[in-house]
């Protein structure tokens, strides 16, 4: 804030202009502003070439709003500022703000991590494994010349395995880990596996700094410098004096709106349409935290690994900044957690098709990501240990005697087996639709929503679930008796109702006889 204030000072020029038949000495026009000011922060490091001419109008009317610059009349405090002709000047008072002071009471700061960590990780060509130290059991297997007689045996050399080798490697057994979790018989219904790419897996796991966030080999993915500064200064606030920013009232509101801005503008979701299956699957094991959480350890090392990082930063930032009880409320009527939760998680699980369901789906998953993110955003050891233990167990000279088919020392990963046609059929019918049904039962039962969203809610689901939506409601009755048709009472029938309207009194001859 304050160094461009000051470049923008300093680069501003200031001449004669005439309004109105009147000359003013020392001024600008506000689109001369404009271009200067989009010039200046197109080549600073902070910002760069990326910032756009309608950015640097909305950051002129903060200029004006908070009296760095007024107009020629010495008006000033409203974000009336246009890209037009108008007037403005610099006011004689000095626009600078001064720092916000550190709190004073001994309450322990939150960290947030080191966004310029180098990388700590081993490179990708270099994958550490471990070595098996042999036991008394397996050496008296394979070396049994107390008993007296020696089986016949022979050495057999593995082939060298390369890293397309090991990447594969990494690939099938983290699918099969995961089938397993999700407890499925296949993945096919929920996953394309010739999407998911070896590379990034092995990526995910290596390539990490001391936190655990993943660092990129090619630093144009990274996120913007002006972005995660954005996101520290929430974090850590106040005590952001490094940061430099200024403390007039609704700054935080605008720089949040500045992240949510950034991240809503991305053509995909972080956890990427082709994995939106995937993801949803995990929630019918939310009732299992534990399996819960195993499944989306895994389901996240499938990520490119500028989403994974990107997924990594955005989810604690969200967490701390919930947790943060100094930074003021960035909603007058929404909690900041609830917040966090409807402002960006169709950021991170959306479909290109559905739109309301979307939004419940991706509550609850971008919740239970808060609540657990330190688990589900660290690589998995028990994964990683049996892969490298397999990697070893391939690399090494074996022992093979006669009448093995091989070495049983360690079990082989188990792979996906091939099933019908009609296994497949009711498979792809039945296997999803346990959270399907978990989510149509929360919508029924919710009773914070009026009956016409829920009625709409429940039609969107007929029409995209129908499978799913007969179960539930298998006739026409049942789904009537959710919204049951309030009787109307018949007011009382009067008595002067039912008598005849009166007429009026006709005079009628007589006649004699």
């Amino acid at each position: 804030w304050n160094e461009i204030i000051e470049l923008f000072r300093a680069g501003m020029p200031l001449r004669k202009h005439r309004c109105r038949f009147k000359s003013y000495e020392r001024c600008f026009k506000a689109s001369e502003a404009v271009e200067c000011l989009h010039e200046l922060l197109g080549s600073n490091q902070n910002f760069g070439p990326e910032v756009t001419r309608d950015q640097t109008v909305k950051l002129l009317k903060k200029f004006l709003k908070n009296h760095v610059i007024e107009d020629i009349k010495g008006r000033w405090g409203k974000e009336d500022f246009e890209d037009d002709g108008h007037l403005y000047r610099f006011p004689p008072s000095s626009p600078l703000k001064s720092y916000p002071k550190k709190p004073s009471c001994g309450k322990e700061v939150i960290k947030f991590p080191d966004w310029n960590e180098s990388r700590a990780g081993p490179s990708q060509e270099h994958i550490p494994v471990k070595s098996i130290a042999m036991n008394s059991e397996m050496w008296y297997k394979r070396h049994s010349i107390a008993i007296g007689e020696v089986p016949a045996c022979k050495l057999v050399f593995h082939r060298e395995l390369t890293q397309t080798n090991i990447e594969e490697i990494w690939k099938s057994m983290t699918l099969s880990r995961l089938q397993k979790v999700l407890g499925l018989d296949s993945l096919d219904e929920v996953l394309d596996t010739k999407l998911v790419n070896s590379k990034h897996i092995v990526q995910n796991v290596y390539n990490v700094n001391k936190q655990g966030i993943v660092t990129l080999e090619d630093k144009s993915k990274e996120l913007p410098h002006w972005i995660l500064s954005a996101m520290k200064c929430l974090v850590n606030w106040p005590s952001c004096s490094d940061l430099k920013q200024p403390t007039y009232s609704g700054f935080e509101r605008d720089v949040f709106k500045t992240i949510v801005d950034y991240f809503s503008q991305m053509k995909e979701p972080l956890l990427t349409f082709h994995f939106f299956d995937i993801f949803v699957s995990v929630l019918g094991l939310l009732q299992k935290p534990s399996k819960a959480v195993e499944a989306l350890q895994i389901s996240c090392l499938l990520l490119p690994p500028e989403n994974r990082k990107r997924l990594q930063l955005l989810v604690r930032m969200m967490a701390r900044i919930s947790l943060n009880q100094d930074l003021p409320r960035l909603s007058e009527s929404v909690r900041t957690r609830t917040l966090m939760v409807q402002a960006f998680s169709r950021c991170i699980l959306c479909s290109k098709d559905e739109i309301d369901l979307d939004e419940l789906l991706a509550a609850k998953l971008v919740s239970f990501l808060m609540d657990n993110y330190q688990e589900i955003l660290s690589v998995p050891s028990a994964l990683k240990s049996s892969i490298e233990d397999h990697v070893v167990h391939l690399r090494r000279v074996q022992i093979k005697y006669a009448g093995a088919d091989s070495d049983a020392t360690i079990p082989p990963p188990s792979f996906c087996h091939q099933i019908t046609t009609g296994e497949f059929e009711y498979q792809r019918a039945t296997g999803s639709q346990e959270p399907l049904a978990a989510l149509l039962e929360e919508i029924v039962m919710n009773k914070e929503i009026s009956v016409k969203d829920k009625k709409k809610k429940l039609k969107q689901f007929q029409k995209s679930y129908p499978e799913v939506y007969r179960v539930r409601f298998p006739s026409p009755e049942t789904e009537a008796m959710l919204f049951p048709e309030k009787t109307k009472q018949k007011p009382p029938i009067l008595m002067w109702a039912l008598k005849k309207p009166f007429q009026p009194f006709h005079r009628t001859r007589s006649f004699r006889m």
